[in-house]
Order: structure tokens, then C-alpha cells, then sequence
């Protein structure tokens, strides 16, 4: 995103008044509050967000937003009144009414929450690739929409170790809803999936990294909902060329590195700092073998490093039809950078990660909060964008202006630079 000529500067002290352009995009949403006051003491949490303050959270922010104090935030994301979920879907039927471009996607990934103790909700030893490593921490799954330009955050839903879930005397001291059972992070990205269906949100097709893509569970869920797919996956992915139950089943590195030099080719997907993004695609049609030994028609997808490059090997599988363009794949498949985005710049900007409370219900109104003031910058950019005079052919709402220098992803600032600008 690119928010320019907006004559604020970032607040080190939030304003008493509510900045109006915040308090428009907040004001449809006021109805979910039985109160006036409620409302307002939301529209204060997100303004302390978009704050300079380095520690947000329900102790830290009333340092920068006057008129407000510790158990009023407490209060917000634990007793107050209010459904965080209606809340979040009005808030995507708001981004919903911003121009598309007709090809979105939605991109699932999880990140993690370090925690030194044992009682904040969800949090044990587990691996996150957050960190890479096995650490003390919670973990989220989250859903994104993505466009080539623009994206915003979908649902984000905590992950429940058994450890957890088997223990309904924690769970319940947690706050932890009765019919919360343990899921695991592909079960949960299938309910993320249809709520945003329930949502209405328009997309192309899904794009997740190896996780979840090697996930043959995932993928049958994926395929029962008839949704196309373009999934990152390991090297050791099962595979086969042929369509017999006798056929050998391999690994796709295996497959891959059998083919041609001359059938790969190379493909540009987006602008990059030093140019164009390029690498070597080759894609082949052949079946994904599950763990139940069914054979699933679609691409397998490699990528190599292009001349004067370096790197991995990457695969991926797709089950587009046999007519999609390679060109196509490989551009969605490579939008799964705009979740990592958002993680980077909700914890980095926003405060998501330094969140304190120890509920389950805690957990996601903080989370839901966080994409509401990341949504607000995602509106005031469409925003300010339609009162810039554009010179010349006209431009897609979210493409860059003509002057933009070209940068490693799709946006040409960051959230920080951004937030600067309020």
C-alpha cells in the first residue's frame, strides 16, 4: 500500500477527538455495541494502535490515549458486550465495497506468539516457523485476502494443542467456548475457508505454503468444496504419472529433476527491488497420490533458481484445469508473500503479538481489533488514492502511481511509513 500527500503526522499522543477519517470507517459498526460508550472505547483501542507508542497493550495504551485506562481495555476484550465475529464480518462487507480486480485470492499460513509462562490460552511447546524452532508459544491460523496489489486480513483463529483440548478445567478457566474441540491447523483453515465463504468474498483459487499443502487432508477438503488450489509442498510429495493403481508412486523432486532442460521456462511474476521477479517453472500433469492411496489429477509445479540466480528448488501442486497457463499458477502461487506481510507489520506496527490477556475471548477481540486498524489503513489508502489527479491512462485503484520505484513486493512502503503518515 501507498498512503501519500495525507497532511498528519504520526501520533505520538493520540488526539482526544477521534480523527474523523477513522471515525467514518469505524461508525457502521457502532451497532454491535449496546452502548455508546462501548463503541467509543473501541474506536480509542484502535486509535492506540496506529500510535508510535513501542508497546501496545491494555497497560501500555492509555499512556498515549487520553481519557482512557487499564480496566477499560481489560474490560473491552473480556465482559464488555459485543460479538467480535458479526463485528468482523461487517468489517469485511466494508472492504468488500472497495474496487477489485476480479482476481483475488485467499492465502492461509500460521504464525506464532512467543510466551514465557503457561497460562496465556493455547500456549505450549510447539513449533513455529515464526521462529523455526520448537519454543514456548501460542499459535494462530490466519486467512488473507490477496490481490496483486492490495490485500487485507480475513480470520485468524487460535490453534488448541490436545494437551489443551484434554483438559477441560484449563480450557474452561481459559474461557475456552464448551464446544471448542481440538482441530487441527488444516481444520481449522477449512472453517477460516467458510467463513469466508459465509462472507461472500470473491476469489480465484487458494494459496498456502508446504504446511498445509502437504496436507493431504487439506487438499481432499479443498477439492470436496470444489475450490482450486495452488499449494506449496515438499520435496518428497507423492506423485505419479500414470493413472493405473500399479503406477509407481514417486517423490516430486524425483519427477522433477527427470525433466528437460529445454521444457523449463522462465516467468516474471511481479516487480522486485533490482526488477523483475523471474525463475524457471516447469509443470506437469500428472496425479497426487493421498494417504489413502487415491490418485488426484492436477499440476505438479517446479521452480529453480533462473541464470546468474541462486536458491532452492521449490514444487508446488495445483489442480487447475488442463488448460490454465503455467504464467497464471506461478503469479498466485508467489501472492503468498502478502500473509507474511501482514504478519510482519500487524506485530511489527500494530501490536499484535504484545497482547497480555490470557482468555480465549481476549485473544481474538485483540486479534479482530488488529485487523480492523490494518483494514483502516487498506481503506484510507483507496481513500486518498481517489482524490490524487491522475495523469495520463487511467490506473487501477491499487496499482502504482507512475512516479513508484520498483520494490520487493507489491507495496512500495511499509505499514510503518504509513502509520507515519497519520
Amino acid at each position: 500500500m501507498v498512503v501519500r500527500n495525507i497532511n498528519y503526522e504520526r501520533m505520538p499522543q493520540a488526539p482526544r477527538d477521534a480523527m474523523p477519517e477513522l471515525a467514518e470507517f469505524l461508525e457502521p459498526m457502532r451497532v454491535h455495541f449496546t452502548q455508546a460508550p462501548s463503541a467509543e472505547t473501541l474506536r480509542q483501542y484502535v486509535t492506540g494502535m496506529l500510535s508510535e507508542h513501542p508497546k501496545k497493550n491494555c497497560e501500555t495504551l492509555p499512556d498515549v490515549v487520553p481519557e482512557t485506562n487499564q480496566q477499560q481495555f481489560n474490560h473491552l476484550l473480556t465482559e464488555m458486550v459485543w460479538d467480535e465475529k458479526s463485528l468482523n464480518r461487517q468489517r469485511i462487507a466494508r472492504m468488500l465495497e472497495l474496487p477489485s480486480e476480479g482476481d483475488g485470492v485467499l492465502v492461509f499460513d500460521d504464525c506464532g506468539f512467543e510466551k514465557k509462562g503457561k497460562s496465556s490460552v493455547g500456549v505450549a511447546r510447539q513449533y513455529t516457523g515464526t521462529v523455526g524452532k520448537l519454543t514456548n508459544c501460542q499459535v494462530c491460523v490466519n486467512c488473507v485476502y490477496a490481490e496483486r496489489t492490495v490485500a487485507w486480513p480475513v480470520a485468524s483463529r487460535l490453534y488448541l494443542p490436545r494437551e489443551w483440548t484434554d483438559d477441560p478445567a484449563r480450557c474452561a478457566k481459559a474461557h475456552v467456548p464448551e464446544e471448542i474441540t481440538f482441530q487441527t491447523k488444516a481444520e481449522i483453515a477449512l472453517d477460516l475457508l467458510d467463513e469466508a465463504d459465509k462472507c461472500r468474498i470473491k476469489y480465484s483459487c487458494l494459496v498456502t505454503d508446504g504446511d498445509y499443502g502437504d496436507n493431504p487432508n487439506f487438499l481432499n477438503g479443498l477439492e470436496e468444496r470444489d475450490k482450486l488450489c495452488v499449494c506449496a509442498v515438499r520435496c518428497d510429495f507423492s506423485v505419479t504419472l500414470s493413472r493405473s493403481q500399479q503406477g509407481p508412486v514417486e517423490r516430486a523432486d524425483e519427477v522433477i529433476a527427470r525433466q528437460p532442460l529445454s521444457d523449463w521456462e522462465t516467468i516474471s511474476w511481479r516487480e522486485g527491488s533490482r526488477g523483475r521477479l523471474r525463475a524457471k517453472f516447469i509443470a506437469l500433469r500428472c496425479w497426487r497420490v493421498d494417504g489413502a492411496g487415491t490418485r488426484h489429477i492436477g499440476w505438479l509445479i517446479g521452480e529453480r533458481p533462473a541464470r546468474g540466480q541462486s536458491g532452492d528448488w521449490k514444487y508446488y501442486w495445483s489442480n487447475f484445469p488442463p488448460q490454465t497457463p503455467l504464467e497464471k499458477m506461478v503469479e498466485y502461487a508467489h501472492r503468498r508473500h502478502w500473509v507474511e506481510q501482514y504478519h510482519e507489520e500487524a506485530k511489527g506496527e500494530l501490536g499484535w503479538d504484545q497482547h497480555q490477556g490470557r482468555r480465549w475471548d481476549s485473544f481474538h477481540r485483540h486479534a479482530v481489533s488488529v485487523m480492523l486498524a490494518y483494514s483502516f489503513l487498506v481503506w484510507l489508502e483507496f481513500r486518498q488514492r481517489q482524490n490524487q489527479a491522475q495523469v495520463g491512462r487511467q490506473r487501477l485503484t491499487f496499482s502504482p502511481s507512475a512516479g513508484s520505484p520498483p520494490t520487493d513486493n507489491a507495496r512500495s512502503t511499509s505499514l510503518g511509513q504509513q502509520l507515519a503518515t497519520l
